[in-house]
């Protein structure tokens, strides 16, 4: 029987990195990179003896994210030890939450499928936590291994999902969201590469029209769209296979395996009781009064959603452009920033973005440059748009701009006259042109006036190589309309 026969069940926990200077219980820098070990201290490594101390700023970003995603923030929650014994965890346990997190319920709204076919979804959230990340275990290429300690004790908010999701597809436009949300808060910057937004996939199928949830198996550490597709992908052929051979999907913690596409075992999975969760001695339950509550409240921005819908409804963009733009703030903002530079209504916006989500992304893709980085400011993208609308330069021209000013910050104007990229629109020039090229093709002339009026794009095509493709479009069609009749 087909995978096709099977419905998939996917529920996600995201770990997000917080964006705070110092550690979740001390003042260690949370700085990625740096030499292994250099961020730590007495209470980083574990040491007997020493006490945690909360960090203001992780309950203030995690009340944030829980209003935002519309949970219920908790007046009181309580932090557990989660016991287990791994290398890159120096005190035996993880410091974390169990029995009382500090929000609860809330979702998260996707859109799943395109144009007339789209239809809205509510993801449910079961809670958001607060913990404590772990180490990291090294392994080098000559077989030595060993344990770098910085990213011990880095604040995380654990985000955990209803099994709600009941695609790969799905799976991926709901942590898109979700990360567009979280960057939006300022409370993680969603770097995957950097392994600052992460999840962890529980994965199960049952057969269509059944009722009882099939066994999951969760996939660690996921850090890459691509990957997440094809760890998902590969674990649900795995599962179906193993039913319909007889099998059982037993429940167990697995990791993927890029290079071989696959998924494999590393430790049966546990339950709650395994981790021995106890309320941790050290600290205090976090206590959550409605001042606070109102105070994080009034610091919360536009949203993703909220600025597309804008978009859409002010602007008169398409859902598609409006997505594209507010997918990360960084973008968002760059964009309203050239559109109050450039000036005008719904047909300004509608250029700016296809600049935005064109040739503006495609450079940004090209060099991997985050919008904090590029060298191109919106008022020179406004000023380069300003150039094309006064005729000074082509559409060619103009991305020959772009591309020098991206990547150097020089002035527009000035690259246009160093590069000699100024568009010819002198009649009497282009007409001269024109007239030798007509005369040069009198047979393709003729087959025109006949009624071939593709033949349009190849004169137009003739007269731009003549002037080096530095024509005024405009000037060339209208002389050949009036030449070709």
């Amino acid at each position: 029987m087909p995978v096709s026969d099977f419905q998939v069940v996917l529920g996600l926990e995201v770990h997000a990195q917080l964006l705070t200077k110092s550690k979740l219980f001390c003042g260690c820098s949370t700085e990625f990179g740096g030499e292994p070990n250099a961020h730590t201290c007495p209470v980083c490594l574990g040491m007997p003896g020493v006490l945690p101390a909360l960090n203001r700023k992780v309950l203030e970003l995690a009340v944030k994210t829980g209003l935002a995603l519309g949970c219920d923030v908790e007046e009181k929650s309580v932090w557990a030890r989660k016991n287990y014994f791994y290398p890159d965890l120096p005190k035996g346990y993880q410091i974390s939450q169990y029995e009382l997190p500090i929000c609860v319920g809330g979702g998260v709204d996707i859109t799943v499928g395109e144009g007339e076919a789209a239809v809205e979804k509510r993801v449910r959230l079961t809670r958001i936590h607060m913990e404590e990340d772990a180490g990291k275990n090294v392994h080098d290429v000559g077989g030595g291994s060993g344990v770098d300690l910085n990213r011990a004790t880095v604040p995380l908010l654990e985000i955990v999902s209803e099994p709600d999701l009941r695609s790969v597809d799905e799976a991926i436009e709901y942590l898109k969201v979700l990360r567009a949300v979280l960057v939006a808060l300022d409370v993680n910057d969603g770097n995957l590469e950097e392994g600052s937004f992460r999840c962890d996939a529980n994965v199960s199928v049952m057969r269509h029209g059944a009722r009882e949830l099939g066994t999951r198996c969760e996939i660690k550490n996921m850090n890459s769209f691509r990957f997440l597709r094809q760890a998902i992908d590969f674990e649900v052929r795995r599962q179906v296979e193993l039913i319909e051979s007889g099998g059982k999907v037993e429940q167990e913690t697995r990791l993927f395996d890029p290079a071989k596409g696959e998924t494999r075992p590393m430790r049966s999975k546990e339950e709650a009781h395994d981790y021995r969760y106890f309320p941790e001695p050290d600290l205090p339950p976090v206590r959550v009064d409605a001042a606070l509550v109102e105070e994080v409240r009034r610091t919360l921005p536009e949203l993703p959603r909220a600025r597309a819908r804008r978009y859409q409804q002010e602007l008169h963009l398409s859902a598609f452009d409006a997505g594209l733009l507010v997918s990360d703030r960084a973008i968002a903002d760059f964009f309203d920033a050239t559109l109050a530079s450039y000036g005008g209504g719904p047909e300004a916006a509608k250029k700016v973005a296809n600049w935005m989500n064109g040739e503006v992304a495609r450079l940004a893709n090209d060099t991997g440059l985050p919008p904090a980085r590029w060298q191109l400011t919106p008022a020179q993208l406004a000023e380069i748009l300003r150039l094309v609308d006064a005729g000074t330069i082509g559409g060619p021209g103009a991305k020959q701009v772009l591309d020098a000013v991206f990547r150097t910050g020089a002035d527009p104007a000035r690259v246009v006259e160093e590069k000699g990229l100024a568009q010819v629109s002198d009649e009497a020039a282009i007409e001269a042109i024109v007239d030798r090229v007509l005369a040069a093709n009198p047979g393709e002339v003729e087959k025109h006036r006949s009624g071939k009026k593709n033949l349009t794009g190849f004169f137009v095509g003739q007269v731009m190589k003549e002037t080096k493709g530095k024509g005024n479009p405009a000037v060339v069609n209208a002389l050949l309309r009036k030449k070709l009749v």
